[in-house]
């Protein structure tokens, strides 16, 4: 079976006769065993998609069938289901089963989508590389020494390596789009409660979002508009219309542009990538659009505020995992507080207890106005300047990462391994939309990723120029 870049794909072979839900379901599960070596699944739905591929096939034969009809998903280990494991990629939740299903989980099954598996990722989302994992790294199928990202590392390498036509995964600095550019596939943070995030194991929860990993803009567009809408199950989802964004992929003739001067001219950015992106800017420019230098003057703020905020959120937030409800509790302890202690020192990484400890501290009494206060106010000030150049230009450019994928242990440095957010936590911190699409590989094949910003809830403009973009890009 050949490998499929769309469900407009999908859908035309079932129309036809050539293929069956069941055969996909088949194919990729032959994918899944065939490269287990890249360790992106933790565990694998094998006969209960086959069930639900024989029901699907039942409702396209009866001219029943949703919209996500013949797409085969795999969803983040930070995604309830009902019944089915959710543990984070921790040690912390070994054992625990999600008693419901998360309202943009539930609304994929709905549109008859067909969930194949549970796949891995950093712990409790916290890291940029999927080496956090309690299961170990995730590996990158252009080269498996090298990482593919995080914290969405295995939902991004299940795409490239053909394991599945899409992912779900969940973005808070750009854990989306970071491992989609260094897969070579395309990951979509839409607006902040434009996807509700009940369901989804909080991290920092002023930023977390939920959003596709894809090998189409397409199929990005279509499956935010099945999963984007109000919920009663969270007070922080909008409570805006969703347009039917697959209906609106048609690009206007002419934008305006701007691309951050010094995200371009940062020595830290790899010049092969610099190359990558000032050649897509001049094949804009030779389109007819308006592309112009912007100055953004708190791009060496953005990484100190994102962590400061976002530990600050993980520290109360991780607070309910103690070793008392459910999920691991430490042997041989003797009172209460030695329950607490071992349970969460046993449970949790290093990574994960690093930043609880961060976090804790920024929000001590001592400090709390000294660090959390003040990053609150310059996220403000990100976010004023972020929208004001948003209603200047359509569109802001720039890279999705500073480096093409590292080698599995270069950057267990935890400061080198922040520093590598640089370019993706802008949209985080502003909640605007923002989008990765692969735009070539360097020398060593790997890939390179661009990524475009839009104004809030203009997922529609976004998603439009993105595919765009990527009309002789993705392979």
């Amino acid at each position: 079976m050949k490998r499929f870049q769309s469900l407009s794909e999908v859908r035309n072979e079932l129309a036809a006769g050539n293929t069956s839900c069941r055969q996909l379901v088949e194919y990729y599960l032959g994918n899944i065993e065939r490269q287990q070596h890249l360790n992106a699944f933790l565990e694998v739905w094998a006969d209960e998609a086959r069930t639900q591929a024989d029901a699907v096939d039942a409702k396209l034969a009866a001219g029943t069938a949703g919209p996500l009809a013949g797409m085969v998903i795999g969803i983040k280990d930070v995604l309830a289901y009902a019944g089915h494991s959710l543990q984070s990629s921790s040690l912390m939740l070994d054992g625990f089963k999600s008693l419901y299903t998360g309202t943009a989980v539930q609304r994929l099954l709905d549109a008859d989508a067909i969930l194949i598996g549970r796949q891995n990722c950093d712990e409790f989302a916290m890291g940029g590389s999927n080496e956090t994992s309690y299961f170990g790294p995730a590996r990158n199928a252009a080269d498996p020494d090298r990482v593919p990202g995080g914290s969405s590392g295995g939902s991004a390498v299940a795409v490239q390596a053909d394991m599945c036509l899409a992912s779900i995964g969940s973005d808070t600095g750009g854990s989306v789009r970071q491992p989609a550019a260094f897969c070579g596939v395309i990951g979509f943070k839409p607006t902040y409660s434009r996807i509700s995030r009940y369901g989804l194991v909080a991290f920092a929860s002023s930023f977390d979002q939920i959003g596709p990993i894809t090998r189409s803009v397409s199929d990005a567009a279509l499956l935010l508009e099945i999963m984007a809408g109000p919920d009663g199950m969270d007070s922080t989802a909008s409570q805006r219309e969703v347009p039917a964004y697959s209906q609106q992929l048609a690009p206007a003739p002419h934008y305006r542009i701007g691309y951050i001067a010094d995200a371009v001219n940062n020595e830290g950015l790899n010049p092969e990538i610099k190359a990558a992106l000032e050649t897509q800017l001049d094949l804009l420019r030779g389109q007819g659009h308006v592309v112009e230098a912007v100055d953004f003057p708190y791009l060496d703020f953005m990484i100190p505020t994102y962590y400061i905020l976002t530990t600050a959120e993980a520290s109360s937030n991780l607070g309910r995992f103690d070793g008392v409800k459910y999920g691991y509790r430490a042997p041989d302890v003797t009172d209460l507080e030695s329950l607490y202690k071992k349970s969460r020192a046993q449970g949790f990484g290093a990574e994960v207890q690093r930043r609880i400890l961060l976090g804790t501290f920024v929000l001590s009494a001592n400090y709390y106005d000294a660090y959390y206060t003040k990053a609150q106010r310059v996220r403000r000030l990100i976010k004023d300047k972020t929208d004001e150049l948003l209603r200047q230009y359509d569109f802001l450019v720039l890279p999705t990462t500073p480096t093409t994928a590292f080698k599995i242990g270069e950057k267990l440095d935890p400061v080198s391994m922040y520093l590598a957010d640089i370019f993706t936590v802008q949209a985080s911190l502003a909640g605007v939309p923002a989008i990765s699409v692969p735009v070539g590989e360097d020398a060593a094949g790997l890939p390179i990723g661009l990524q475009v910003m839009a104004g809030a809830f203009r997922e529609a403009e976004l998603l439009a120029f993105a595919s765009a973009l990527t009309e002789e890009v993705v392979a």
